[in-house]
């Protein structure tokens, strides 16, 4: 029995992504297509199940195969949820598929069994082929899906222990987190060692229904126990849910016996099974064309009543499935909107960053120009740690604030690294998760310090779930502002927005790259921010997202930068307090609404707009000779971690900026993206009063 707990929620505390997290990133990839139908109900939060295609390749014969793949979707809509064939078509893999494309896998002689190993090949071939248990399983957890139905899933073949020949279903369930709905083990395999290997992974297994009974497929009865037991779809969905909240790498898997009218003789099957071997073995039969054999030969000797029973379990199994897909996809909307109980924070108030943690490698070139060609250039090469996110919360955190700082890190070698580092900041709620890799940067710079080329391994930001990130509710509503930056996958980012629309939230997002910069704006999600600081190419991007007029080219000339930022900074005024564009060497140009001669950053200056009026206020940057450039990968980040620690403190918007500006002056001479001359004494508002600052240059913008 699955008993509700309640548990105190510490760092390793997370949820994997079940839908919009990795959608887009897989959507438009050359070697993935989403169907309409899947994506969307993906995007929405709506229960979707992966059904797999070897079933309708190699399981059984046309048209048979084709009739029974239809009526299983058929059943998952009629329960509530949305059908995902997943299989693969001309070196595509495809979730989701139409009837069209369903008829060619069914009707298709040459098609590939794909497994884990297989994928590679088939892809770049361009071959078709109906994707196993583990197969299917990498493609879901791709997509975004979390729940997966099967007849059966392969395992420890008999004579295993001397063969080696186990069925890549049982690694994948124990490195790919997805919950699969089964008929137990097929019967033709070694029951009781695929349940020891199964342990040996950390795969959760659980019988579903009355009794502890593992099913053994055409059989209700196997003479083996489960090591749990779900009743219902409820406890499925709160097992699953549980292992999800872990950020558990490995899957779940819920054995469901085949109805008690349609179930075989076990002595019926254990007699044709031995038959089946026998000839098997004669023939030289083995590896993954045993168990289609197996199969097809126990339904000859069984007069066709096993078939019967396997079309009568993975029809059930579909039923079964898309309930407990429903049930989860409650479970997870009753979590997002806060309905789950809640502990208790005591703690004082801090702000919250939420965004990537990186391993920068930073190479920075001896000479003026970098040889291409395969050729070496002289350098220097350094290991420092980075991530826009990271970067915020380590400048934050040494200017005395010290938020919460929300990411994700692997269990390698960077990430001891990384924490020991970090020591100084808030790094309790970091994720750090099993067989995952800590995001990796290299950036080459060249000798001037300009950004030559980057290259990043940054797949774990995916892990920075919606259902991680509202664990931390409470903290969230209470903070006096939240950060948070363009890796951090779409759905989490709209759900920070939707919190800070119902609780009046302010909410700073640093757009990252010119590719990340529209993620909030492809809903309206992005009229409940408070701050953007984009530079001008993420400007632009932006407002090639909304729709709005844009400039044929970007300028260089100083005086037309500052005209194309405020032009394309005007329309998103009607909703953001404030636009911060960076411009590099040209220092900083802010956006946003004027009262009493200087722009506001206060919120409450936001919402009452007939007081104040639009105007944009350019401050040159503190002068930097190049010598004295070495790292320019954080001194964006310095400067709106310094602007919003000023704003925090209360202080003007002049010392905010400037304070920005001291901050970014120290990192760019820092090989550290955030220098650790950073500090309050340094970075601090007297230090502002005692300079000498360039004027500050004002626009209006009505």
């Amino acid at each position: 029995m699955i008993t509700k707990i309640t548990c105190r929620l510490g760092r390793c505390v997370s949820t994997v992504a079940c839908r919009t997290t990795q959608v887009r990133r897989f959507l438009h990839g050359a070697y993935f297509r989403i169907q309409p139908s899947v994506q969307e109900a993906l995007m929405e939060g709506r229960p979707v199940v992966a059904l797999e295609s070897t079933i309708i390749t190699h399981g059984m014969a046309y048209p048979q195969n084709l009739s029974m793949a239809r009526e299983v979707e058929k059943i998952v809509t009629t329960n509530g949820a949305v059908p995902a064939t997943i299989g693969i078509l001309r070196g595509q893999i495809h979730v989701g598929l139409t009837d069209e494309e369903l008829q060619f896998l069914a009707s298709s002689k040459n098609v590939v069994k794909v497994s884990r190993r297989d994928l590679p090949y088939v892809l770049s071939q361009g071959l078709s082929g109906g994707t196993t248990v583990s197969g299917t399983m990498i493609a879901a957890h791709k997509a975004g899906i979390c729940v997966f139905v099967t007849g059966g899933i392969g395992g420890v073949h008999r004579g295993g222990e001397n063969t080696l020949d186990v069925s890549a279903d049982l690694t994948e369930l124990g490195r790919t987190p997805v919950a699969v709905v089964s008929a137990g083990v097929k019967s033709i395999l070694d029951i009781g060692r695929t349940l020891e290997y199964l342990e040996t992974q950390g795969v959760c297994v659980a019988a579903f229904g009355e009794s502890r009974e593992f099913p053994a497929f055409f059989s209700r009865q196997s003479g083996f126990k489960a090591p749990y037991h779900v009743q219902d779809e409820e406890e499925a969905a709160k097992l699953i849910a549980s292992a999800m909240g872990l950020g558990l790498s490995s899957g779940v898997l819920i054995a469901v016996p085949c109805p008690q009218e349609r179930a075989a003789s076990g002595q019926v099957i254990e007699e044709a099974i031995q038959q089946a071997l026998g000839e098997a073995r004669s023939k030289g039969i083995t590896g993954k064309e045993l168990t289609p054999f197996m199969l097809q030969k126990i339904n000859e000797l069984t007069n066709g009543k096993s078939l019967d029973s396997n079309l009568a379990l993975i029809k059930n199994n579909a039923r079964v499935g898309s309930c407990i897909a429903v049930a989860l996809s409650k479970l997870q909307k009753a979590t997002r909107k806060g309905n789950l109980p809640r502990q208790e924070d005591t703690t004082p108030p801090q702000p919250v960053v939420i965004g990537g943690i990186n391993v920068d490698f930073i190479a920075k070139a001896q000479n003026p120009v970098i040889l291409g060609g395969g050729q070496t250039n002289a350098g220097r090469v350094r290991r420092t740690f980075g991530g826009v996110g990271r970067n915020l919360a380590d400048c934050l955190s040494r200017l005395g604030l010290t938020p919460l700082f929300l990411s994700a890190v692997g269990k390698d070698e960077h990430s001891e690294s990384i924490l020991h580092y970090c020591q100084h900041m808030d790094m309790s709620a970091i994720l750090q998760l099993e067989r995952q890799s800590t995001a990796t940067y290299c950036a080459v710079i060249t000798s001037a310090g300009e950004l030559s080329v980057g290259l990043g391994d940054m797949d774990i930001h995916q892990q920075i779930t919606e259902q991680y990130v509202s664990q931390f509710k409470e903290k969230l509503c209470r903070a006096p502002l939240i950060c948070i930056d363009g890796n951090v996958p779409l759905s989490t980012i709209q759900y920070v927005c939707q919190l800070a629309r119902e609780h009046q939230l302010a909410v700073c997002y640093e757009p990252t790259d010119e590719n990340k910069a529209s993620k909030p704006f492809l809903s309206d999600s992005w009229k409940a921010l408070t701050y953007i600081s984009p530079n001008l190419q993420e400007l632009r991007a932006i407002n090639r997202t909304l729709g709005n007029p844009l400039p044929a080219e970007l300028p260089s000339r100083l005086e037309d930068v500052i005209q194309t930022a405020m032009a394309l900074a005007r329309p998103l005024l009607a909703h953001l307090c404030c636009v911060v564009v960076t411009l590099g060497a040209h220092g900083v140009l802010l956006c946003g609404k004027s009262l009493g001669g200087s722009i506001s950053l206060r919120p409450a200056a936001h919402e009452q707009p007939a007081a104040a009026s639009l105007c944009a206020t350019h401050y040159p940057a503190i002068h930097i000779s190049r010598e004295e450039i070495v790292n320019v990968s954080g001194a964006g980040d310095s400067l709106l971690a310094g602007l919003l620690a000023g704003m925090l403190a209360k202080h003007d918007t002049d010392t905010c900026v400037r304070m920005g500006l001291l901050a970014a002056s120290l990192s760019l001479r820092s090989y550290e993206p955030i220098s650790p001359a950073i500090s309050a004494a340094t970075v601090s508002w007297q230090q502002v009063q005692g300079k000498t600052w360039p004027e500050a240059k004002v626009w209006k913008m009505d």
